[in-house]
This record gives structure tokens, sequence and C-alpha cells, in this order.
């Protein structure tokens, strides 16, 4: 039996609509990250949750540090650190999810939590960082490379094989495998399969990873799933836009993905290298979610000409994407500014209808890249591994307001 959840519930975790693009010009109350990369952000009421590997935060105006192992969270509105939540995880966190009753689901590459054994997912309280009694999911095998909460059900996905391979339906409130959810991915272009991410609407999961089919049938990298009925099943959706190879170092290139607020469609950007305009290697996508089609075209794609992308983030207003790229409107670059190239220094905006860059360009020092988006109804939240960001410091972790 699955936790029950309520309507109010249902609706505080519905995506962030939009109706304007944010401000280029970040807040200037935002913590900043000292060290390492950010990987993940949730946003459980007001307060951000922030997860990567990392030793060290401050505050804004860094007059304090304090010391945390991979996990912090601060208040959205002032900025200020919580100091209560201070949890060991012993190892890199790449996802999170927001929780019930002030709690956060926390995904990674981690053997124990606040010393206790706690493989690759916990459920922490945000007042005390203590681990919520009761939330045994048993993964084993792997890591949780991304989750998605949908009332009383948590997706999980990553490169674990057990109870599931890849990816797995648990009770929200106990952390047991849904054994009517069966869906496997399979075929893998990696030694092993991975799960990168997933998003989840009232009737659709998409997920891309390293596999070639789901449940047997052919899905290159990328698939629906309908999760509407009593029983899960894969979609009679299907593209082959990422059966292509790009370069042998990237044998699977698919990266993040979101849905738009009205599940009506959904975007995933990609690394893969330099390549030819008939291939998405390195690209931001869209995909119409409820075409029925074995042969599924993307509705646009927009090149960066060489560089990778890791993270989407759809509002409504803008397709916002983040990575280590220099350009977009860039089909015909190899690590250059082909014809009609705009430059969008590591975060840059899309028209959701067009498929073309938008103005909106406040630069970002680029690294590695953007790990994480998270859209709400006050802004933008950016994490990466760098620390310039709209032109100004903010180590690893900022925030585009709406205007």
């Amino acid at each position: 039996m699955f936790a029950r959840v309520s309507l109010a519930a249902l609706i505080a975790m519905a995506p962030a609509t939009h109706a304007r693009v944010v401000s280029a010009d970040p807040v200037g109350n935002t913590p900043h990250v000292l060290d390492g990369i950010v990987n993940a952000i949730a946003l459980v009421g007001g307060t951000v949750v922030v997860g990567g590997s990392f030793s060290e935060v401050a505050d804004a105006g860094r007059t304090f540090t304090e010391e945390r192992d991979n996990l912090f969270a601060y208040d959205l509105a002032t900025g200020r650190v919580l100091p209560g939540f201070a949890p060991e995880v012993d190892g890199p966190v790449h996802a999170l999810a927001a929780g019930a009753d002030g709690s956060v689901y926390v995904g990674g590459d981690f053997p124990a939590v606040n010393g206790d054994p706690a493989r690759a997912l916990v459920r922490l309280r945000l007042a005390d960082g203590s681990a919520v009694p009761g939330f045994a999911p048993k993964l084993t095998g792997g890591m949780v490379q991304t989750l998605a909460r949908r009332g009383g059900q948590l997706y999980a996905g990553g490169d674990f094989t057990g109870p599931r391979t890849a990816l797995a339906r648990l009770d929200s409130v106990t952390g047991a495998a849904d054994r009517a959810f069966t869906i496997t991915p399979g075929a893998p272009r990696t030694p092993r399969v991975k799960v990168y991410a997933l998003a989840a609407s009232r009737d659709r999961l998409i997920v891309d990873g390293s596999f070639t089919t789901l449940d047997g049938l052919s899905r290159p990298q990328l698939g629906v799933i309908d999760i509407g009925g009593a029983k899960a099943k894969v979609a009679p959706w299907r593209t082959e836009a990422y059966d292509p190879a790009c370069m042998a170092v990237f044998p699977s290139y698919v990266r993040g993905l979101d849905l738009a607020p009205d599940g009506s469609y959904f975007a995933v950007v990609s690394t893969g290298g330099p390549s030819t305009p008939r291939k998405l290697c390195d690209s931001a996508a869209r995909f119409e979610t409820y075409t029925k089609s074995q042969g599924v075209k993307p509705t646009w794609v927009n090149h960066t000409g060489g560089d990778s992308l890791y993270s989407v983030s759809v509002t409504g207003a803008a397709v916002y994407v983040g990575g280590h790229q220099r350009w977009l409107d860039n089909p015909q670059g190899r690590d250059s500014a082909g014809p009609g190239a705009v430059p969008r220094e590591g975060v840059a905006a899309i028209h959701p209808r067009t498929g073309k860059a938008l103005s909106w360009n406040p630069g970002r020092e680029r690294g590695i890249g953007v790990k994480a988006f998270l859209a709400h109804k006050g802004g933008l939240l950016v994490g990466s591994d760098t620390t310039r960001l709209g032109r100004e410091y903010h180590a690893r972790i900022g925030m585009f307001p709406l205007p």
C-alpha cells in the first residue's frame, strides 16, 4: 500500500510556471559553496536544500564559514544557512527531492549518513538532519543519480542493481519498492545500464540514460512511460534522435531533462562532442509528450557547436539550459562559432516555441558546467562548480529572480 497524499501537497509539488523570463541580475543574499560542485537543489517550503560534493559553505557576506559534508540548507528569503541541518553524508549527493513534513530525500553515491548505513538513498529531517524513521529503501549495487516524487510515490534512477535495475518506484514513506512497477532499462551502450535523468507528471514518466530498450522495446537513450493507469507501461512513443553515435568517448550522451509545467512537452540536453547538424550531440531538443509514433521527431533542436549541456529547466516562458557552452544557435560549429551562432557563456535561455536563443544572457564562468536548476515561483536557482554568475561572485549556487 502506497502512502496517500493530499491535494494541497500535490499542488505544492507542481512545477513552477513563469509568465516571463527571469532577471539577468542574481539576488545578493544566496550563500556560497567554497569548494567542489553543486549537483542538486530542492525546495522544501521556504528552505533550499543543496547537495553535491563539497566541504565548506559561507554566508552571502562571507563573514563566516561552516563545514558541511556534501549537503546543506538555507532560508530562501534571507539566505541564512540553517545551523541545525548539518548531516554527515559520506559521499557525493547527486539528487534531491522535497518530502512531506519538512523532510528531503537525498540520493547519491554514499554508504552512510550520520554514521549509520544508508546506501545511496535516505530521507532526512530539515529540523536537525536526522534520518526519518521507517524509510528503508534497501537499494544495492550502485548509486542514485536522479529522483522525482509524485504524491506517495518516489521514482529513483541511477545505476543500482537492486531491488530493481537502474529504475525503481518506491513508497515515499517506507521506501519499499513497488512490485507492480517492473519496467526495466536494458541493452546499455555502456558497461552497465544507468538512468541519468527522469521527470514525472500526473500520468507520464520521462527517462533518459545509457539504455537502448525499456522492457525489451527499442527506446534509444530516451523513453516515455505511461504511469496514469493501474499498471505502468512503456508508452507508444519512440524516437531515433539519440540512436546515432557521437564521439567514442561518449557512448551514451543524453544528460538532463525536464517537463513543461503543463506536462505537454519536455526538453532534453546532451553532451557528445562536435558533430553534424543531423545528430543531437551537444544540443538541447524539445519533444511533445503525447505523440504516438515509433518515429518521433524533435520539435526543435538547438546546437552549441561542440560544448556539453548538463541541465535544463522548462518554465513556460523559457527553456533554460546550462553546461560549459560558449554558444547557442550553432549547428555548423565545430568547437567554433559557425554562421548565426550567438555567444551564451555557461547558461542560456531558449524560446520554448521557436527553439532559438532568447536575448537573456547573464553569463557564467564555464568550468565543468551547470549541474542543477530549480525553478520556483520566485525565480530560478542555479548550481554549478564555478564562482561567477551574472558577472558577480556567487560561488556554486545563485538565483535569478523573477522581475
